[in-house]
């Protein structure tokens, strides 16, 4: 920040939020696996605000929960009463603070951080103005609040669009509802709007047209402050945001073949010269390395994948699975909890929970841990170059040692040596001609059955 005074950020998250329709606060929807409100708290961080105040209404609880531990205090807004009154409500919350103040939306998620150094620094400039609002040029400017500025961003007036006139209508420069003004200035000039309007409301941007000093606008683009009071708007942040994080996976190295088809979580990470082949989903907490190739439709999740290997097509990695260096996971694998070591390889049809598997070791088709006893996970030990057959169960707890083999179709319920072979089933019995005499017996038996002579 080039603006030197102390921050404060007021986060209005009091609506009810019924379009929604859902019982969930609203501001804890998630956008790319986190939540609307914990989306904007991160880009405030950057900022490293002194205090941070979020004014609630209905479903106060959920959003304490959800804030806890973050430096974060709750402000109560009992009544609706419009987005002056909501910020009223941080009056206390703020008791001597002296310096900025940010005022933003909970349901405004993607404003960036540099947007927000923007208005503190004009905020900051010679001229001082009273507010800096942020305005935008939406495509359809709707029912949004207008702006009307000078060539130099001073604001001559703000209306509302009910309280519009037809040439104030026309327009194209709105009201973002976000704002930053001084604390010496706030709470005075909260104090001194009235509720004289078309909703009956007390209004935040009315204390631009205060007499008695002049605010300025700063412009951003429209999908920026995208606000969501549905689930359609919802889905249209969420493809905001995932359009924008597709490209700077892009920009920094890595091969989207269908980029449309790829969805990230906020935090995931990818190294360079990753291919990512259509309709793969990351969730939250994964991390690629450099060369690793994620083929179509796999889903991640809380999995690192080490550089060389390789995932899918139709892999599933769940929370705590780590990949090693060159090691393979194919066609419907699901690792969870589990460390496959450096050239591992689980390529068909297998489940792997709670376990090591060895560098070099083969996992064949079908095998799985058996992890869960309906009480307790145990794990699997799984040697370096250990081969395990197709079709295996192994029952944890149980270690496979280095360089064993199981033969195929083998349930596993005690340690293998390093470098035994493992085979439980029973012995092959072969009954020659049995299958002939077999079918001929049950063919007589379904001819009599026909004849009604059985």
């Amino acid at each position: 920040m080039t603006a030197s005074r102390p921050l404060a950020v007021i986060i209005l998250a009091a609506g009810q939020g019924t379009r929604m329709k859902s019982s969930l606060h609203k501001v804890l929807h998630p956008v790319a696996g986190r939540s609307m409100l914990l989306h904007l708290l991160a880009s405030v961080a950057e900022l490293q605000p002194e205090r941070q105040v979020v004014v609630v209404g209905a479903g106060r609880e959920q959003v304490e929960k959800a804030v806890e531990g973050k430096g974060v205090a709750l402000a109560v807004q009992d009544r609706q009463l419009g987005t002056g009154h909501a910020v009223a409500q941080a009056h206390d919350a703020l008791a001597g603070f002296a310096g900025d103040v940010l005022i933003l939306y909970g349901d405004v998620p993607l404003v960036r951080a540099e947007t927000m150094r923007a208005m503190l620094d004009r905020l900051a400039r010679g001229d001082e103005p009273r507010a800096v609002v942020l305005g935008f040029r939406p495509d359809d400017t709707a029912a949004y609040g207008r702006i009307i500025a000078d060539g130099q961003g001073i604001i001559e007036k703000m209306v509302e669009y009910k309280d519009a006139t037809a040439a104030e209508r026309a327009v194209t420069l709105c009201n973002s509802g976000l704002m930053a003004v001084r604390s010496t200035d706030l709470f005075v000039l909260l104090d001194r709007i009235g509720n004289d309007n078309a909703a009956g409301e007390y209004y935040l941007p009315d204390i631009v047209m205060l007499p008695g000093a002049q605010s300025a606008v700063i412009e951003t683009e429209a999908w920026e402050v995208a606000g969501v009071n549905s689930r359609i708007e919802l889905a249209g942040v969420e493809a905001i945001w995932q359009a924008r994080r597709r490209v700077e996976a892009m920009r920094d190295g890595a091969t989207l073949i269908a980029p449309d088809t790829v969805f990230f979580a906020h935090d995931t990470v990818l190294g360079r010269d990753v291919v990512v082949e259509p309709n793969v989903v990351f969730g939250p907490g994964v991390g690629v390395a450099d060369d690793v190739v994620i083929h179509a439709f796999s889903h991640l999740e809380g999995a690192r994948v080490e550089s060389g290997a390789e995932i899918g097509p139709y892999a599933r990695l769940r929370p705590g699975a780590k990949i090693g260096r060159r090691a393979k996971v194919g066609n419907f694998v699901e690792i969870k909890k589990a460390e496959l070591a450096e050239g591992a390889k689980a390529n068909h049809l297998s489940y792997i929970g709670d376990a090591t598997v060895g560098a070099g070791a083969n996992i064949g088709a079908g095998t799985i841990t058996c992890n869960y006893d309906g009480f307790f996970k145990y794990r699997t030990e799984i040697g370096a170059g250990a081969f395990i057959g197709s079709n295996s169960a192994l029952v944890a707890p149980v270690t496979i040692g280095d360089g064993a083999i199981v033969g195929a179709g083998s349930t596993v319920t005690r340690d293998v040596d390093a470098d035994a072979l493992c085979l439980v089933r029973p012995a092959q019995d072969g009954k020659p001609g049995w299958a002939t005499r077999f079918r001929k017996k049950m063919q007589e038996r379904k001819a009599a059955k026909a004849n009604g002579t059985a």
